[in-house]
C-alpha cells in the first residue's frame, strides 16, 4: 500500500487556548485562514474516494487489526439494559446501549485509527524508520506516541504553545519528540520537519486507513448486538469526524442496518461538520471556547464531511451545561468521560434526538481522558 503523503492540515487542539491566540493578532489569525485554506480537502486518500471504501475495505481492517496482540488496543464493552439505570434522566427510549470506548488502550477511539494507519505502513518505511510526524495537543497525539513505541518508530507530536503542560509529558513519556510553536506556525514548521527528515505525516481525521481503522468500532458494534437489541439509532461523536465517518460506513454498508439513524454530535461552540454540512464542503467558522477540546479542530476533513454527508442523518449540537450534565450522569453510573466523550450521550440526555421516544439507542463514549481538577470543575465534585 502506498503511504501517507506530505501534505498536512491542523489537527484537534486546545480550543480555548487556540482562540484566545488567534484573537491576539489579527495578522497571524488572517495567515492561519490561508494556511487553512490551502490545506482543506488535501486529506490523505491515497488514490481513494468516498465511493471507493466498501465494505470489504473494513472488514480487512478489521480482521487485521483483530489479528494484533490485544496490547494495542482492545474490545470494548457494549453494555446493554441502560435506561433502566437511567430513567428520568433521559427520554423514554426502549433500550440504551452504551459502546464504552473510555475504556479503550490509550483513554480514546483514536487508538483504532492510528492502529490501521501504522499497518499500512510499507515494510521499507518501517525499516528505514522514517519519522512519522503528526498535529496534535489531544487524544491523538497520545494513541500516536503510544503505537509510535511500540513499533520502535521515531515519532514527533507538534502542538501549540497554549497546549497544557501535562499533555506534552504524557505524549513524550512515550518516547516521541514534542515540539511546541504558535498555533499560525504549525502547518509551516510540520512541513519543514517532513523535509528535513524525509518524514511521513499522519493526519488525525482526515486520512482513509484512519477511518477505516476508526470502523472496527461499528463492526463490534454489530457483533455485540443481537437482532432484538439492534439500535433503531446510533449516536456518536464528531470532532473531525473520523470515528462518525467509520462507524457510519461500516453500519450503513452492512446487511440489516441500512435503516438505522446515524447521528454526529457537536459542542455548540465548535460546529464544524455542521457548519461544513450547510456549506456544502468544510469551511472556517467563528469558533467559540469549549470544554470539549477533542471535538475542536479548525475544521471539518475533506474525506469525512462526505462520508458523514452520505452515511447519516446529521449533526446534532449540544451546549457546554449540556456536556457538562452528561459527564456528571455518567460518572453517577461509575464512568469517568471527559467532555468530548460525553457529547453523544448529551445529545439523547437533552432530547436533541429527533424521535427517540420507544426507539432502541445505541451511543459511544467515546473517550475518559481528563484529569481529576477537570473532572472535579466540570461536575461540581
Amino acid at each position: 500500500m502506498t503511504t501517507p503523503e506530505k501534505d498536512v492540515e491542523n489537527q484537534d487542539e486546545d480550543g480555548k487556548k487556540q482562540q484566545k491566540a488567534e484573537k491576539a493578532n489579527p495578522g497571524d489569525q488572517e495567515k492561519m485562514k490561508r494556511n487553512y485554506k490551502t490545506y482543506i480537502g488535501m486529506s490523505f486518500r491515497h488514490g481513494m474516494s468516498v465511493d471507493d471504501i466498501t465494505l470489504s475495505h473494513i472488514e480487512k481492517a478489521h480482521q487485521n487489526m483483530k489479528d494484533l496482540s490485544s496490547t494495542l488496543f482492545i474490545e470494548t464493552p457494549l453494555v446493554h439494559g441502560m435506561e433502566n439505570r437511567l430513567r428520568g434522566e433521559i427520554p423514554n427510549v426502549d433500550s440504551l446501549s452504551l459502546k464504552l470506548e473510555c475504556l479503550q488502550s490509550t483513554g480514546s477511539f483514536k487508538i483504532r485509527g492510528v492502529v490501521n494507519q501504522f499497518l499500512n505502513l510499507r515494510d521499507k518505511d518501517r525499516q528505514k524508520k522514517r519519522t512519522l510526524v503528526t498535529m496534535s495537543a489531544g487524544n491523538y497525539g497520545k494513541a500516536f506516541a503510544f503505537v509510535s513505541n511500540q513499533e520502535h518508530m521515531p515519532g514527533v507530536v507538534y502542538m501549540p504553545n497554549e497546549a497544557p503542560k501535562d499533555r506534552q509529558t504524557t505524549i513524550e513519556s512515550y518516547g516521541c519528540t514534542v515540539n511546541r510553536s504558535p498555533v499560525q506556525q504549525l502547518v509551516e514548521n510540520v512541513n519543514n520537519e517532513i523535509e528535513r527528515t524525509d518524514g511521513m505525516y499522519f493526519h488525525s481525521y482526515d486520512d482513509p486507513f484512519l477511518i477505516l481503522g476508526n470502523a472496527s468500532a461499528g463492526m463490534e458494534l454489530m457483533a455485540q448486538t443481537s437482532r432484538q437489541q439492534q439500535p433503531d439509532i446510533v449516536l456518536v461523536c464528531c470532532g473531525g469526524g473520523g470515528l462518525c465517518a467509520g462507524v457510519a460506513a461500516a453500519l450503513k454498508l452492512s446487511d440489516g442496518w441500512q435503516n438505522t439513524r446515524i447521528y454526529g454530535v457537536e459542542a455548540e461552540n465548535v460546529p464544524k461538520m455542521y457548519e461544513a454540512l450547510k456549506a456544502d464542503g468544510p469551511v472556517l467558522f467563528n469558533r467559540k471556547p469549549t470544554i470539549a477540546t477533542g471535538l475542536a479542530p479548525p475544521t471539518a476533513g475533506e474525506m469525512t464531511y462526505k462520508m458523514i454527508k452520505k452515511y447519516t442523518e446529521g449533526i446534532l449540537l449540544v451546549s457546554e451545561d449540556e456536556l457538562k450534565r452528561a459527564m456528571k450522569t455518567l460518572f453517577s453510573l461509575g464512568l469517568v468521560v471527559e467532555p468530548s466523550g460525553a457529547a453523544a450521550f448529551a445529545a439523547l440526555q437533552s432530547n436533541k434526538v429527533p424521535e427517540a421516544e420507544g426507539k432502541k439507542v445505541t451511543v459511544i463514549v467515546t473517550g475518559g481522558n481528563v484529569t481529576l481538577k477537570d473532572l472535579t470543575q466540570h461536575i461540581g465534585l
